[in-house]
């Protein structure tokens, strides 16, 4: 016999050969399919949150460059006594380019993922985006890292006596953070 249909001998029933989910596999696969996408889901945050801590660091360093690049010209060209307006000024109009998620003077209503300057607190501040494994040393709802430029300083012994000089730059963080 031709077709889906087997006729059973020695009966009249008829039986279908094709065969569908039951209830229970449904119910499986759409729960291998809700747990799958939960994981992708997760793993996708966390490389979000990767991607935006080495876009930060990365401006950091080039921040810190530019700070020792100022600071390498005022030493050469005999204008160390202006080397502390770099612990006052923005630090990001040391750059050739400032970076596109710069946002300028730093306000109450600051936007994640952006960069700005307090100029009250003459500090450099990411307003993170995605900082859920963003942990600070003091409890805080804050998820801003704020950074500062400080002089490096030493006492040199010359002729007349010792003087103290600027000897290089650090740019880092005001509050220690862990940020995996």
């Amino acid at each position: 016999m031709t077709g889906n249909w087997k006729l059973e001998t020695g009966n009249s029933k008829l039986e279908t050969s094709e065969r569908g989910f039951t209830l229970l596999e449904l119910a499986l696969a759409i729960a291998l399919i809700g747990v799958l996408a939960t994981v992708l889901l997760q793993r996708l945050g966390y490389y979000q949150e990767l991607a935006e801590k080495a876009a930060m660091d990365a401006t950091v360093r080039l921040i810190k460059t530019g700070l020792q690049i100022r600071l390498a010209e005022l030493i050469i060209t005999n204008r160390q006594a202006e080397a502390p307006a770099l612990e006052r000024e923005d630090p990001v109009q040391w750059l050739e380019r400032k970076p596109p998620n710069y946002g300028g003077i730093y306000h109450d209503y600051a936007q994640s993922g952006t960069w700005y300057y307090d100029e009250r607190e003459r500090q450099l501040v990411y307003v993170v985006n995605s900082g859920g494994r963003l942990e600070f040393g003091a409890k805080t709802d804050l998820k801003e890292i704020r950074f500062q430029a400080r002089l490096l300083k030493d006492r040199l012994q010359l002729a007349g006596g010792p003087v103290e000089s600027v000897t290089g730059i650090t740019f880092s963080a005001v509050t220690p953070y862990r940020w995996p």
